[in-house]
């Protein structure tokens, strides 16, 4: 068994384990079509439920999973983001998805930058990939302000295997280089 999932600070966000209730705005998230349009499409709530339930999951399976992205300033349920590696996913990710109206605030930046540090330090990582889908060009600009380059095409396991991604992505040597090279 691993240990319980921890609970990361930033600035504007907590970032935490997704609970029960945060599915009201998971469903509400997973069914605007805006929101979806790069992350697979709309679902039904059915389909988000089990959505849920298997990044929640993933922290008992695998050890780690995304986390709810709850706004400080708000106490607000905005999206999922952090580590995540289902069977045959394509490397260990540090993925983000939040919600349109929390869009060119800085908050994917913000959150994925304490996850990347957490999948490093904690969780030993060697690399960290995005998976982006080629129009996705907010998600490539979050990537490039992480500091990770493309790296090209990346196939999805099944039911995402027609998906066309990219993956985007740095070694934990090119992360810890560039977090000594931040301002404090």
């Amino acid at each position: 068994m691993f240990a319980p999932p921890p609970v990361l600070e930033t600035d504007r966000l907590i970032l935490r384990a997704p609970a029960a209730e945060d599915f009201e705005a998971w469903a509400a998230f997973a069914a605007d079509e805006e929101t979806m349009r790069h992350i697979g499409g709309v679902q039904a709530r059915s389909v988000a439920w089990r959505g849920l339930c298997s990044v929640l999951g993933a922290w008992s399976i695998r050890g780690f999973s995304m986390f709810s992205v709850i706004e400080k300033s708000s106490g607000r349920w905005i999206g999922r983001l952090g580590p995540w590696q289902p069977e045959g996913w394509p490397g260990t990710e540090v993925g983000w998805a939040l919600s349109r109206d929390t869009w060119g605030q800085g908050y994917a930046t913000e959150g994925a930058s304490a996850c990347m540090d957490y999948a490093f330090d904690v969780l030993g990582w060697r690399e960290a990939i995005h998976t982006i889908e080629p129009a996705n060009t907010a998600s490539q600009a979050v990537a490039k302000k992480l500091g990770s380059t493309l790296w090209g095409p990346a196939a999805m396991p099944a039911p995402y295997e027609d998906m066309a991604v990219e993956s985007w992505g740095q070694t934990r040597a090119q992360w810890l280089g560039r977090r000594l090279n931040r301002p404090a």
